[in-house]
């Protein structure tokens, strides 16, 4: 069954990317020639997604602007986050009454990814199991994590499922700001700003959250460096 909606994360300060953030939302900043939710837009819109909800809060004039101008050949629904940011958990959260699928697709509009040999989108749709999955997110090998300076996220087990590294420990996969997940993820979920962390925390206890490893190119691009890099081997590779 196609992925109809995807819920797209643009609410975010962009701190990190401070001093490009001064003016613009974070999702705005051009990479490669045009503006990081565009990227993730037309990686939408390819693999056959018709609706996105994107939630905005900080400089969302500026986004809504953007978006109205170009819609990307998808429907777009804003999800307005101007009186309080609520992190992703509890942006999404927010964001459900707008979303009518039992599954969709959750994605960073801050992250970079190129498709390999199978469209990321597509290896989700075809790794997922309606049965035994709440969530499936997708990741990169940490050695692949292009301008990435972290310890990484996730551990993966022969099945496939989810696990945290040990305290102080690296983790061999990184989350790529891409998954796809139930609506069974938000069973009482808490109201107000919280962190998709805790949904994954809770589905990872019940062995309902997996991994699927992105074939492609994937950039971190959360820093003036990092765009500055990104860049170069994104020109490099094409």
């Amino acid at each position: 069954m196609t992925i109809r909606t995807a819920m797209v994360l643009a609410a975010g300060l962009g701190k990190r990317m401070r001093p490009l953030t001064a003016t613009r939302p974070k999702p705005l900043v051009p990479v490669a020639g045009k503006p990081l939710i565009d990227h993730a837009l037309d990686r939408l819109r390819a693999a056959g997604v018709a609706r996105a909800v994107i939630n905005v809060h900080y400089l969302a004039d500026a986004l809504e602007a953007h978006l109205a101008i170009r819609g990307h050949g998808l429907e777009i629904v804003l999800s307005d986050e101007r009186a309080m940011l609520l992190e992703t958990g509890g942006g999404v959260t927010k964001a459900l009454p707008l979303i009518d699928d039992e599954r969709f697709l959750i994605v960073n509009s801050d992250n970079l990814w190129i498709d390999g040999p199978v469209r990321a989108i597509d290896l989700l749709d075809a790794q997922w199991d309606e049965d035994a999955m709440d969530a499936l997110l997708l990741l990169v090998p940490i050695a692949r994590a292009n301008c990435y300076g972290g310890v990484g996220d996730f551990r993966l087990d022969p099945l496939g499922r989810l696990a945290r590294p040990a305290t102080g420990k690296m983790a061999p996969f990184v989350f790529t700001g891409v998954q796809l997940v139930s609506r069974r993820l938000f069973a009482d979920a808490p109201e107000g700003a919280f962190s998709m962390n805790l949904l994954w925390d809770r589905a990872i206890a019940a062995g309902r959250a997996f991994g699927a490893v992105h074939e492609g190119l994937w950039f971190d691009v959360g820093t003036p460096l990092a765009v500055a890099k990104s860049e170069a081997m994104i020109l490099e590779s094409a």
